[in-house]
């Protein structure tokens, strides 16, 4: 019997600590909450108050946001300088977007903004592109950290990536699964070309709207948070 109670006492501490270790999805950690984020998704519902645009394409399931049908899917507020952490799930040739310190154009279909490209990298559909439009890439602009052998610090289709956007003034800093793949300051583009040699304004916004730039596959997105900088 005193075994037995034993193994009953240890099975519950482990449960607690499993528990108590565990980072509840949607939801603020202790140190976030005091660092001053807050959530842009509980999990639940896309806000009215929070989101515009095509929420409709974006079905809550499972607590996570899904790319459906599609479109541009933007926050209300704009802002300046931010960190914007996310988590991200690819399907097989996945493609979907950022958009950074954007503007919604009047016919609510195009935004005039920068793109942080969402994709895998993996597909054999996109194994001919520019290095600018590889994952992580701000479209056009900066061409993001690549490494074949570490799959581009991407996990594999089907799992769930970790990125943090970090922008503020001209500088744009994009971690994504620990490693740094974007350390960029846009001013340089005052007097040098973009990655793609062509007339990009939006490079020098630094305000606006952000969101997501989906082209119907169902690429998924949770835990959403966002920090606003001085």
């Amino acid at each position: 019997m005193k075994k037995f109670h034993l193994f009953l006492l240890c099975f519950v501490f482990i449960c607690f600590v499993t528990n108590a270790t565990e980072q509840p999805l949607n939801l603020l950690s202790s140190e976030e909450k005091a660092d001053g984020f807050q959530l842009l998704f509980d999990g639940v519902k896309l806000s009215p108050e929070i989101w515009q645009g095509a929420i409709n394409g974006y079905p809550v399931e499972q607590g996570e946001i899904v790319c459906r049908k599609g479109g541009n899917l933007l926050t209300r507020k704009e802002y300046e300088g931010f960190i914007l952490r996310y988590e991200f799930q690819l399907p097989s040739g996945g493609n979907n977007g950022i958009a950074l310190w954007a503007t919604p154009q009047k016919d609510g279909e195009g935004v005039f903004g920068m793109e942080i490209q969402i994709l895998d990298n993996s597909s054999e559909r996109y194994k001919n592109l520019q290095d600018y439009q590889y994952n992580g890439s701000i479209y056009g602009i900066v061409p993001a950290k690549r490494d074949a052998e570490k799959h581009d610090f991407l996990k594999p289709v089907g799992q769930w990536n970790y990125q943090e956007i970090t922008a503020v003034g001209s500088k744009v800093k994009i971690i994504q699964n620990g490693v740094t793949i974007i350390d960029a300051d846009l001013d340089e583009f005052k007097t040098k070309p973009t990655a793609d040699g062509k007339d990009r304004p939006a490079v020098h916004r630094r305000k606006g709207v952000i969101g997501f730039l989906g082209h119907g596959e169902p690429v998924r997105f949770r835990n959403i948070r966002i920090k606003e900088l001085q």
